[in-house]
């Protein structure tokens, strides 16, 4: 091989080049110019593609340029070699030259055919103009397009509000909220639709709202078209309890079908107001009527009495006589006493007001009571913290209150306990609200309780009218309680009864503070510091505008309120809510059961659940009765917002200390 190698390289036998050109100047120098030219372009165009393949990373074929650029090249120095052999016969070299020029050549070209399919997929300019053109035009519609999407999302957007804005509205209505279809199943049912019927909405979902509407002889369908008409109705609860509702129906087109939205509002307070209202001005009528008949019948009673003193004195020679002319004065007396009773309650007696401080009056009247009662009756008093001032006529009220004990005595025919307490009081708008006739702020309040009979619903709504009594007759004129109304209605004050049969019966007498004390506003104030919670409490209550009143008061405090009619009810609602977390209940309900024993049972069910007792009785008249104990928490009837605030976080930390 090297032998063969040094037989092609020996240039000692060979001539050059320029031998055949005849070393003519002029073609010789033709031939150097032309391959220099030549070689020059052929070693120029391998530095463009290595400078185009470096800087286009993109390239698919890249190696395809360093192959043209590699042949490019050799085909370059071959044309240098033929300038050199013009003078030196290097010819072995040359054809070495030309023989790897030619492998170059053979593999590019071998090369190249097989991917001219590939490289003529490659877009040209035109296409690439196309293809721009085409981006451009997408480039368009994505913008409209964009646009377009964002419109839709704006209007999307503005619909979700106006949904949520509605559904607001819907779920903080203080009314309830019904959308039934024209099948009169119910669509949707609002949360104050719940509070309302005791109904969770999943349970009444396309239900006939009929069921809603009392009417036990009436088909739910006729029941349903009256729900549709509007109006006046009896609402019927889950429980089974009514109350008075005014619907408000309105109808719309939902996909082609008819829809109603019915609008339920609570006529309860507006009918317990018009009922005090109407007993308000029957007894003003009676008022006035009695006032009349009194001065009127004052007149014959003066007559009569001073003719009777006179026939006495002119008798004195005639005692059988005159004891008859006597009697006659003494009948005028008592017939005098009784209009003087009517004229209280008419508020026209003459009322000489001053400043009585309650304390010591109850205790001068515990003096007088203990030689005027049984004594089978025990008397004992009671004061609130702090001065009691109230400013009214002290003769009416010390009149008032002996009035009160009286009857507290015939209430208890084989004895008892008469409690005679003084505290300050105030009368907030909720309480306003079931009576409008008194108006809200502070007060000194004296209160009568025993521990008697009790009265009945319709006792005590007639118990102010004159001449009304249950006693028998000639046992009593029926003035009593009418005088202490009118006392308290001429002197800008309020009188409320609270009583149970079996149980007991509390007179309150309400009367303006003499000193300027906290006014109606600094009240609210307090009020509105009172202690807030978040737990679920659940409230047993019987009376419904009570319970109804327990459970606004409760909710504005921040806690959650489930609510049951009687002990059954709430210990069901107990078992099936495990969150409840305290038992608010009355302490004499229907049923059979007592808030003490429903408090027993429930914490059979939860121990250490807190229990928080309501009643119109003092505690230590319930303890000595055998209905709580010394140690329970007792809200008394009727109370403010602040000591129900008060009242159930005690309950709350009474349990966590006992726990």
């Amino acid at each position: 091989m090297w032998a063969f190698l040094e037989r092609i390289l020996d240039s000692s036998m060979f001539s050059p080049h320029g031998i055949c050109l005849l070393w003519e100047p002029e073609l010789i120098w033709l031939h150097v110019v032309s391959d220099a030219i030549i070689a020059a372009a052929y070693f120029s165009i391998p530095f463009a593609l290595a400078i185009f393949v470096t800087k286009r990373r993109d390239l698919k074929f890249g190696w395809v340029y360093w192959a043209f650029a590699i042949f490019i090249m050799a085909c370059g120095l071959t044309h240098v070699l033929a300038i050199y052999t013009l003078w030196v016969p290097i010819y072995g070299i040359e054809g070495l030259v030309k023989a790897v020029t030619a492998a170059a050549s053979i593999f590019t070209a071998g090369a190249l055919w097989p991917l001219l399919p590939k490289i003529l997929t490659v877009p040209s300019p035109f296409e690439l103009r196309q293809v721009q053109a085409a981006l451009e035009e997408e480039e368009i519609k994505r913008r409209d397009a964009t646009l377009l999407l964002k419109q839709v999302g704006e209007a999307q957007r503005a619909m979700r509000e106006s949904v949520v804005r509605l559904t607001a509205i819907v779920e903080t209505a203080v009314d309830g909220v019904i959308l039934f279809d024209a099948q009169d199943r119910i669509l949707l049912f609002n949360p104050a639709c719940e509070r309302l019927f005791g109904y969770q909405a999943g349970e009444v979902m396309n239900r006939n709202v009929g069921m809603l509407i009392s009417g036990a002889d009436a088909a739910p369908d006729s029941r349903a078209r009256h729900f549709a008409t509007g109006g006046e109705a009896v609402g019927l609860r889950r429980n089974g309890s009514t109350f008075p509702m005014d619907l408000s129906v309105g109808q719309a087109r939902q996909d082609g079908e008819l829809i109603f939205v019915g609008i339920v509002h609570d006529l309860t307070a507006r009918k317990l107001t018009e009922q005090q209202l109407q007993q308000a001005q029957k007894m003003e009528t009676v008022g006035q009527l009695s006032g009349g008949i009194a001065h009127d019948f004052n007149n014959l009673l003066t007559v009569m009495i001073g003719n009777a003193e006179h026939l006495s004195e002119q008798l004195k020679a005639r005692p059988d006589l005159r004891r008859f002319a006597d009697d006659i004065c003494l009948s005028g007396e008592r017939g005098a006493e009784l209009t003087q009773r009517l004229l209280a309650f008419s508020r026209r007696q003459l009322l000489q007001p001053q400043t009585i401080d309650c304390r010591n009056l109850l205790e001068s009247m515990f003096k007088l009571l203990k030689r005027t009662l049984r004594e089978d009756i025990e008397i004992r008093t009671a004061s609130g913290p702090g001065t009691i001032l109230a400013f009214a006529d002290r003769a009416q009220l010390e009149s008032a209150v002996l009035n009160l004990a009286l009857n507290a005595q015939d209430a208890m025919p084989s004895g008892g306990h008469l409690t005679l307490s003084t505290e300050l009081a105030a009368i907030d708008e909720d309480y306003r609200a079931l009576h409008p006739e008194v108006a809200s702020g502070s007060y000194a309040m004296i209160a009568v309780t025993d521990d008697g009979e009790g009265m009945t619903p319709g006792v005590i709504e007639r118990a102010f009218e004159p001449f009304f009594t249950t006693k028998e007759v000639g046992k009593g004129s029926g003035l009593g309680l009418s005088m202490v109304y009118g006392f308290a209605k001429q002197s800008d004050g309020h009188v409320a009864i609270y009583s149970e049969q079996r149980l007991g019966t509390t007179v309150r007498i309400y009367l303006p503070r003499a000193d300027a004390g906290p006014s109606a506003g600094d009240l609210a104030d307090g009020e509105e510091a009172a202690p807030r919670g978040y737990e679920t409490i659940l409230i047993a209550e019987d009376d419904p505008f009570v319970r109804s009143s327990a459970i606004r008061r409760v909710e504005a405090l921040g806690y959650s309120v489930v609510a049951a009619v009687n002990g059954k009810e709430a210990l069901q609602r107990l078992r099936a809510e495990p969150g409840i977390d305290m038992l608010f209940t009355d302490i004499v309900m229907p049923g059979g059961m007592s808030g003490w024993e429903l408090a027993e049972q429930a914490r059979r069910i939860r121990p250490g659940l807190p229990v928080l007792f309501t009643s119109g009785y003092a505690l230590e008249t319930l303890v000595e009765q055998g209905r709580a104990h010394a140690q329970a928490i007792l809200l008394t009837k009727p109370y403010r917002k602040a000591e129900l605030a008060q009242r159930l976080r005690e309950a709350f930390a009474a349990a966590a200390v006992i726990s």
